[in-house]
Protein backbone atom coordinates (compact mmCIF):
# COMPACT_ATOMS: atom_id res chain seq x y z
CA UNK A 1 0.00 0.00 0.00
CA UNK A 2 1.02 3.59 -0.74
CA UNK A 3 0.54 6.70 0.33
CA UNK A 4 -1.08 9.58 -1.48
CA UNK A 5 -2.67 13.18 -0.73
CA UNK A 6 -5.39 14.95 -2.13
CA UNK A 7 -3.82 18.50 -3.11
CA UNK A 8 -6.63 21.20 -1.81
CA UNK A 9 -8.29 23.40 -4.48
CA UNK A 10 -9.77 25.59 -2.54
CA UNK A 11 -6.91 26.77 0.01
CA UNK A 12 -3.76 28.93 -1.19
CA UNK A 13 -1.92 26.35 -4.03
CA UNK A 14 2.03 27.98 -3.74
CA UNK A 15 1.68 26.90 0.27
CA UNK A 16 0.10 23.24 -0.64
CA UNK A 17 2.67 23.07 -3.27
CA UNK A 18 5.25 24.24 -0.72
CA UNK A 19 3.61 21.17 1.68
CA UNK A 20 3.98 18.28 -0.89
CA UNK A 21 7.84 19.16 -1.10
CA UNK A 22 8.24 18.51 2.21
CA UNK A 23 6.04 15.78 2.11
CA UNK A 24 7.68 14.12 -0.77
CA UNK A 25 10.79 13.95 1.45
CA UNK A 26 9.00 12.13 4.32
CA UNK A 27 7.50 9.78 1.63
CA UNK A 28 4.66 10.27 -0.30
CA UNK A 29 3.90 8.56 -2.94
CA UNK A 30 1.44 10.37 -5.06
CA UNK A 31 -0.57 14.05 -5.13
CA UNK A 32 -3.53 14.44 -6.44
CA UNK A 33 -4.71 17.64 -7.95
CA UNK A 34 -8.22 18.25 -8.04
CA UNK A 35 -10.11 20.89 -10.87
CA UNK A 36 -13.39 21.85 -9.83
CA UNK A 37 -14.62 25.80 -10.79
CA UNK A 38 -11.19 27.33 -9.59
CA UNK A 39 -7.86 27.03 -10.82
CA UNK A 40 -7.28 24.48 -13.68
CA UNK A 41 -5.57 21.31 -12.50
CA UNK A 42 -2.95 20.89 -15.28
CA UNK A 43 -1.04 24.34 -14.58
CA UNK A 44 -0.51 23.49 -10.71
CA UNK A 45 0.80 20.11 -11.81
CA UNK A 46 3.35 21.50 -14.23
CA UNK A 47 4.29 23.42 -11.45
CA UNK A 48 4.54 20.69 -8.72
CA UNK A 49 6.62 18.82 -11.54
CA UNK A 50 8.85 21.53 -11.09
CA UNK A 51 9.15 21.85 -7.67
CA UNK A 52 9.20 17.91 -6.99
CA UNK A 53 11.84 14.53 -7.89
CA UNK A 54 9.78 11.86 -6.79
CA UNK A 55 6.14 12.01 -6.19
CA UNK A 56 3.58 10.92 -8.85
CA UNK A 57 1.50 13.65 -9.86
CA UNK A 58 -2.27 13.08 -10.79
CA UNK A 59 -5.40 14.90 -11.69
CA UNK A 60 -7.71 14.21 -9.43
CA UNK A 61 -9.85 14.82 -11.71
CA UNK A 62 -10.09 16.29 -15.50
CA UNK A 63 -13.58 16.58 -16.37
CA UNK A 64 -14.31 14.93 -19.44
CA UNK A 65 -16.05 17.23 -20.73
CA UNK A 66 -13.85 20.44 -20.54
CA UNK A 67 -11.35 19.61 -23.07
CA UNK A 68 -11.29 17.25 -26.27
CA UNK A 69 -9.72 14.03 -25.94
CA UNK A 70 -6.47 14.68 -28.09
CA UNK A 71 -6.19 17.65 -25.77
CA UNK A 72 -6.72 15.41 -22.79
CA UNK A 73 -3.74 13.36 -24.24
CA UNK A 74 -1.47 16.24 -25.40
CA UNK A 75 -1.93 17.46 -21.04
CA UNK A 76 -0.66 14.02 -20.20
CA UNK A 77 2.19 13.72 -21.99
CA UNK A 78 3.15 16.85 -21.87
CA UNK A 79 3.05 16.68 -17.93
CA UNK A 80 4.98 12.96 -17.92
CA UNK A 81 7.62 14.57 -19.51
CA UNK A 82 8.14 17.41 -17.20
CA UNK A 83 7.80 14.75 -14.60
CA UNK A 84 10.47 12.37 -16.12
CA UNK A 85 7.86 9.76 -16.14
CA UNK A 86 5.79 10.42 -12.46
CA UNK A 87 2.24 11.76 -14.68
CA UNK A 88 -0.96 9.96 -13.70
CA UNK A 89 -4.04 11.00 -15.50
CA UNK A 90 -7.52 11.03 -13.61
CA UNK A 91 -11.05 11.29 -15.38
CA UNK A 92 -14.60 11.94 -14.21
CA UNK A 93 -17.50 13.04 -15.53
CA UNK A 94 -18.26 15.73 -13.13
CA UNK A 95 -21.88 16.34 -12.92
CA UNK A 96 -24.58 18.37 -14.58
CA UNK A 97 -24.27 21.83 -12.09
CA UNK A 98 -20.69 21.96 -12.93
CA UNK A 99 -20.34 20.78 -16.84
CA UNK A 100 -23.64 22.73 -18.06
CA UNK A 101 -23.42 25.55 -15.50
CA UNK A 102 -19.86 26.46 -15.46
CA UNK A 103 -19.11 25.01 -18.70
CA UNK A 104 -21.79 25.10 -20.67
CA UNK A 105 -21.92 21.99 -22.24
CA UNK A 106 -24.73 19.24 -22.38
CA UNK A 107 -23.95 16.83 -19.70
CA UNK A 108 -24.98 13.24 -22.06
CA UNK A 109 -23.56 10.19 -22.17
CA UNK A 110 -20.63 10.21 -19.81
CA UNK A 111 -19.71 6.05 -20.08
CA UNK A 112 -19.59 6.38 -23.73
CA UNK A 113 -17.40 9.58 -23.59
CA UNK A 114 -14.75 7.93 -20.92
CA UNK A 115 -14.60 5.14 -22.43
CA UNK A 116 -13.76 6.94 -26.01
CA UNK A 117 -11.63 9.53 -24.45
CA UNK A 118 -9.52 6.72 -22.84
CA UNK A 119 -9.20 4.76 -25.93
CA UNK A 120 -8.21 8.22 -27.76
CA UNK A 121 -5.87 8.90 -25.29
CA UNK A 122 -3.86 5.65 -25.54
CA UNK A 123 -3.94 5.72 -28.79
CA UNK A 124 -2.11 8.97 -28.91
CA UNK A 125 0.41 7.94 -26.48
CA UNK A 126 1.40 4.90 -28.08
CA UNK A 127 2.06 6.52 -31.41
CA UNK A 128 2.00 3.58 -33.51
CA UNK A 129 -0.47 5.10 -36.24
CA UNK A 130 -1.74 8.77 -37.27
CA UNK A 131 -4.92 9.17 -34.91
CA UNK A 132 -8.39 7.72 -36.29
CA UNK A 133 -11.52 7.34 -34.01
CA UNK A 134 -14.64 6.25 -35.37
CA UNK A 135 -16.52 6.15 -31.87
CA UNK A 136 -20.63 7.31 -31.18
CA UNK A 137 -19.56 10.93 -29.51
CA UNK A 138 -16.16 10.98 -31.58
CA UNK A 139 -14.88 10.87 -35.01
CA UNK A 140 -11.44 11.90 -35.77
CA UNK A 141 -10.63 13.23 -38.86
CA UNK A 142 -13.86 14.95 -38.53
CA UNK A 143 -16.08 13.96 -41.23
CA UNK A 144 -16.31 16.41 -44.47
CA UNK A 145 -19.97 17.18 -43.74
CA UNK A 146 -19.52 18.15 -39.99
CA UNK A 147 -16.93 20.93 -41.09
CA UNK A 148 -14.53 22.31 -43.75
CA UNK A 149 -13.44 18.92 -45.20
CA UNK A 150 -9.92 19.30 -44.91
CA UNK A 151 -9.10 17.40 -41.51
CA UNK A 152 -6.65 14.56 -41.73
CA UNK A 153 -5.20 12.05 -39.46
CA UNK A 154 -2.79 13.26 -37.51
CA UNK A 155 0.31 11.73 -34.99
CA UNK A 156 1.45 13.39 -31.74
CA UNK A 157 4.86 15.16 -33.09
CA UNK A 158 6.39 14.53 -29.59
CA UNK A 159 7.51 11.12 -28.74
CA UNK A 160 5.76 10.71 -25.28
CA UNK A 161 7.91 9.40 -22.29
CA UNK A 162 5.62 6.26 -21.84
CA UNK A 163 3.09 4.80 -24.29
CA UNK A 164 0.63 4.49 -21.80
CA UNK A 165 0.21 7.00 -18.95
CA UNK A 166 -1.89 5.00 -16.02
CA UNK A 167 -5.59 6.54 -16.04
CA UNK A 168 -7.97 6.36 -12.66
CA UNK A 169 -10.88 7.35 -13.02
CA UNK A 170 -13.51 8.77 -10.58
CA UNK A 171 -16.69 6.55 -10.53
CA UNK A 172 -19.25 6.07 -8.06
CA UNK A 173 -22.44 4.34 -9.66
CA UNK A 174 -22.95 1.06 -10.83
CA UNK A 175 -22.08 0.89 -14.59
CA UNK A 176 -19.23 3.73 -14.44
CA UNK A 177 -17.60 1.27 -11.38
CA UNK A 178 -17.87 -1.60 -13.76
CA UNK A 179 -16.24 0.58 -16.31
CA UNK A 180 -13.40 1.96 -14.68
CA UNK A 181 -12.67 -2.04 -13.10
CA UNK A 182 -12.41 -2.93 -17.25
CA UNK A 183 -10.93 -0.26 -18.55
CA UNK A 184 -8.67 1.94 -16.05
CA UNK A 185 -5.31 1.43 -14.65
CA UNK A 186 -6.85 2.83 -11.11
CA UNK A 187 -10.11 3.96 -9.06
CA UNK A 188 -10.28 6.87 -7.63
CA UNK A 189 -13.74 6.24 -5.42
CA UNK A 190 -15.18 9.22 -2.66
CA UNK A 191 -16.46 9.09 0.42
CA UNK A 192 -15.35 5.56 1.00
CA UNK A 193 -15.89 2.67 3.64
CA UNK A 194 -14.13 0.08 3.65
CA UNK A 195 -16.91 -1.85 6.03
CA UNK A 196 -19.95 -1.49 3.19
CA UNK A 197 -17.22 -0.85 -0.11
CA UNK A 198 -18.40 -5.02 -0.82
CA UNK A 199 -21.97 -4.28 -0.25
CA UNK A 200 -22.03 -1.52 -2.65
CA UNK A 201 -19.40 -1.83 -5.12
CA UNK A 202 -19.05 -5.43 -5.20
CA UNK A 203 -20.81 -6.97 -8.07
CA UNK A 204 -19.90 -3.86 -10.28
CA UNK A 205 -16.05 -4.62 -9.70
CA UNK A 206 -16.63 -8.21 -10.37
CA UNK A 207 -18.20 -8.15 -13.69
CA UNK A 208 -15.83 -4.85 -14.79
CA UNK A 209 -13.05 -7.04 -14.06
CA UNK A 210 -14.17 -9.77 -15.60
CA UNK A 211 -14.02 -7.97 -18.89
CA UNK A 212 -10.57 -6.85 -18.29
CA UNK A 213 -7.63 -6.64 -20.38
CA UNK A 214 -5.15 -9.06 -18.40
CA UNK A 215 -2.20 -6.64 -19.61
CA UNK A 216 -4.00 -3.74 -17.37
CA UNK A 217 -2.95 -5.49 -14.36
CA UNK A 218 -4.82 -5.26 -11.26
CA UNK A 219 -6.97 -2.76 -10.41
CA UNK A 220 -5.27 0.52 -7.94
CA UNK A 221 -7.75 1.89 -5.91
CA UNK A 222 -7.21 5.29 -3.97
CA UNK A 223 -9.13 5.86 -1.03
CA UNK A 224 -9.09 7.55 2.53
CA UNK A 225 -10.08 10.73 4.29
CA UNK A 226 -8.72 12.92 6.52
CA UNK A 227 -5.80 11.42 8.81
CA UNK A 228 -5.35 12.63 12.44
CA UNK A 229 -4.01 10.86 15.61
CA UNK A 230 -5.95 12.27 19.00
CA UNK A 231 -7.93 11.27 22.06
CA UNK A 232 -11.41 11.80 23.43
CA UNK A 233 -12.91 15.69 22.57
CA UNK A 234 -9.79 16.45 20.32
CA UNK A 235 -10.96 13.31 17.77
CA UNK A 236 -14.51 14.48 17.76
CA UNK A 237 -13.81 17.83 16.71
CA UNK A 238 -11.04 17.02 14.53
CA UNK A 239 -13.76 14.35 13.07
CA UNK A 240 -16.55 17.90 12.65
CA UNK A 241 -14.10 19.48 10.58
CA UNK A 242 -15.29 16.76 7.92
CA UNK A 243 -18.82 17.49 8.26
CA UNK A 244 -19.36 20.69 5.78
CA UNK A 245 -17.28 18.96 3.09
CA UNK A 246 -19.88 15.64 3.32
CA UNK A 247 -22.89 17.72 3.99
CA UNK A 248 -22.04 20.47 0.98
CA UNK A 249 -21.66 17.10 -1.63
CA UNK A 250 -24.20 14.90 -0.51
CA UNK A 251 -26.74 17.91 0.26
CA UNK A 252 -25.39 20.66 -2.71
CA UNK A 253 -23.57 18.88 -5.05
CA UNK A 254 -26.89 18.47 -7.77
CA UNK A 255 -30.60 18.40 -7.56
CA UNK A 256 -32.68 16.12 -6.16
CA UNK A 257 -32.54 12.57 -7.95
CA UNK A 258 -29.62 14.15 -10.10
CA UNK A 259 -26.86 14.24 -7.03
CA UNK A 260 -24.73 10.93 -7.50
CA UNK A 261 -23.03 11.97 -3.53
CA UNK A 262 -26.66 11.90 -2.30
CA UNK A 263 -27.07 8.53 -3.97
CA UNK A 264 -24.03 7.08 -2.51
CA UNK A 265 -25.01 8.16 0.70
CA UNK A 266 -28.52 6.04 0.38
CA UNK A 267 -26.70 2.90 -0.43
CA UNK A 268 -24.55 2.68 2.50
CA UNK A 269 -27.49 2.77 4.64
CA UNK A 270 -28.33 6.79 5.59
CA UNK A 271 -31.45 6.78 3.15
CA UNK A 272 -33.09 8.99 5.95
CA UNK A 273 -30.40 11.28 6.54
CA UNK A 274 -29.53 11.52 2.98
CA UNK A 275 -32.47 12.97 2.79
CA UNK A 276 -32.76 15.61 5.37
CA UNK A 277 -29.31 16.46 4.75
CA UNK A 278 -30.51 17.61 1.07
CA UNK A 279 -33.82 19.29 2.07
CA UNK A 280 -31.55 21.57 4.83
CA UNK A 281 -28.67 22.16 2.38
CA UNK A 282 -31.24 23.58 -0.25
CA UNK A 283 -32.98 25.54 1.97
CA UNK A 284 -29.82 27.04 2.95
CA UNK A 285 -29.22 25.70 6.59
CA UNK A 286 -25.89 24.26 5.98
CA UNK A 287 -24.95 24.23 9.42
CA UNK A 288 -27.64 22.24 10.02
CA UNK A 289 -27.10 19.75 6.91
CA UNK A 290 -23.80 19.57 8.80
CA UNK A 291 -25.33 18.62 11.96
CA UNK A 292 -27.56 15.98 10.19
CA UNK A 293 -24.63 13.63 8.78
CA UNK A 294 -24.36 10.84 10.32
CA UNK A 295 -21.74 9.80 13.12
CA UNK A 296 -20.93 6.83 11.61
CA UNK A 297 -20.49 7.98 7.94
CA UNK A 298 -17.95 10.61 9.23
CA UNK A 299 -15.93 8.16 11.50
CA UNK A 300 -15.60 5.47 8.68
CA UNK A 301 -14.93 7.84 6.00
CA UNK A 302 -11.83 9.30 7.76
CA UNK A 303 -8.83 7.71 9.99
CA UNK A 304 -8.74 9.76 12.67
CA UNK A 305 -8.42 8.76 16.59
CA UNK A 306 -5.81 7.23 18.81
CA UNK A 307 -2.86 5.83 16.90
CA UNK A 308 -3.73 2.23 18.29
CA UNK A 309 -7.78 2.85 16.08
CA UNK A 310 -5.78 4.78 13.17
CA UNK A 311 -3.89 1.63 12.74
CA UNK A 312 -6.51 -0.41 12.33
CA UNK A 313 -8.49 1.61 10.00
CA UNK A 314 -5.46 1.61 7.73
CA UNK A 315 -5.68 -2.21 7.87
CA UNK A 316 -9.66 -1.65 6.92
CA UNK A 317 -8.31 -0.02 3.79
CA UNK A 318 -6.15 -2.47 2.72
CA UNK A 319 -8.24 -5.45 3.44
CA UNK A 320 -11.24 -3.38 1.37
CA UNK A 321 -8.58 -3.45 -1.73
CA UNK A 322 -7.15 -0.05 -1.29
CA UNK A 323 -3.73 -0.24 -3.09
CA UNK A 324 -3.12 3.98 -2.20
CA UNK A 325 -4.14 5.57 1.21
CA UNK A 326 -5.43 8.97 0.42
CA UNK A 327 -4.96 11.41 3.09
CA UNK A 328 -5.25 14.88 3.89
CA UNK A 329 -2.74 14.73 6.71
CA UNK A 330 -4.26 17.21 10.10
CA UNK A 331 -1.92 18.34 12.92
CA UNK A 332 0.75 20.25 14.33
CA UNK A 333 3.54 17.69 12.11
CA UNK A 334 1.90 16.60 9.01
CA UNK A 335 5.30 15.61 7.65
CA UNK A 336 6.10 13.36 11.03
CA UNK A 337 2.64 11.84 10.60
CA UNK A 338 3.26 10.93 6.89
CA UNK A 339 6.18 9.54 7.90
CA UNK A 340 4.67 7.53 10.42
CA UNK A 341 2.04 6.21 8.01
CA UNK A 342 4.74 5.54 5.48
CA UNK A 343 6.30 3.08 8.57
CA UNK A 344 3.34 1.21 8.92
CA UNK A 345 2.29 0.86 5.73
CA UNK A 346 5.85 -0.44 5.04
Amino acid sequence: MRISLPLQYAGEPKAAVDQVVELEKAGLDTVWVAEAYGYDSPTLMGYLAARTESVRIGAAILPLYTRTPTLIAQTAAGLDYLSDGRAVLGLGASGPQVIEGWHGIPYVKPLTRTREIVEICRKVWAREERLTHDGKIFTLPLPPEQGTGLGKPLKIINHPVRSRVPIYLASLGEKNVELTAEIANGWLPIFFIPEKAGDVWGDALAAGKAKRDPALGELEISAGGMLAIGEGAETKKLLDFTRPMIALYVGGMGAKGKNFYNTLARRYGYEEAADKIQDLYLDGKKDEAAAAVPDEMVELTNLVGPESYVRERVEAFRAAGVTHLNVTPVGDDPVKLIEKVKGWLS
